[in-house]
């Protein structure tokens, strides 16, 4: 079992979670123009906060998630709610290409930081979005190390400059970022540090 599955159930508990993605959702409708005629993915949902936000939004959003936990979550909320424009799709996109649909929008929220090879989801996200389409990337700013603490194996954080950089090697333009929250994360028994969280927006040419 993952560090997510363990963590699923517990996850919108959190009020953290809710007022980060809230602060999220709220800079990605003010930098992308967003419409009932488009549909989204969101990369690495989790149990779906930021899409049960959007979903008033967009005309549909596909929930993709590694975590069979998350997937079970997810599914639960949607039948809870009778929400109708938001599907569940249980799919590893950082080892395995996806090509049965195209989006135009592609979001994902703390995420990025967790996959090894930033080049090749980059990548895919290009190919998964038709001509147009928006990226909006939130993730942490570089930081040193503290944030998951020894023994994490993922990034930590990004300097969203060099982001920018990787995303223009794979057909996206009008590149544009800024912090959207700041968290405050308890790193040991005495010590609280705060960790600002940047939006990262593109198009796609």
């Amino acid at each position: 079992m993952s560090e997510f599955d363990i963590k699923a159930a517990e996850w919108d508990m959190n009020p953290m979670h809710w007022s980060r993605s809230e602060a999220i959702v709220k800079e990605i409708r003010k930098s992308i123009p967003l419409n009932k005629n488009l549909t989204a993915l969101e990369y690495g949902a989790g149990t779906g906060i930021a899409s049960f936000l959007l979903r008033e939004d967009l005309k549909e959003i596909t929930l993709m998630d590694n975590s069979t936990e998350m997937v079970r979550i997810m599914n639960e909320k949607i039948k809870e709610t009778g929400v109708k424009n938001l599907k569940v799709l249980n799919f590893d996109l950082e080892h395995k290409d996806y090509s049965i649909e195209k989006f135009d929008l592609i979001f994902t929220q703390m995420v990025l930081h967790h996959v090894s090879d930033i080049d090749t989801i980059l990548e895919r996200f290009g190919k998964l979005l038709n001509p147009g389409g928006y990226l909006a990337i939130a993730d942490l700013y570089e930081e040193d190390g503290s944030f998951h603490g020894e023994g994490f194996s993922g990034h930590p954080g990004f300097d969203p400059a060099n982001l920018a950089e990787k995303l223009k090697k794979n057909s996206f333009s009008d590149i544009s970022y800024s912090t959207c929250f700041i968290l405050d994360r308890k790193i040991s028994e005495t010590e609280n540090k705060k960790f600002d969280v940047f939006l990262l927006t593109a198009n796609r040419v």
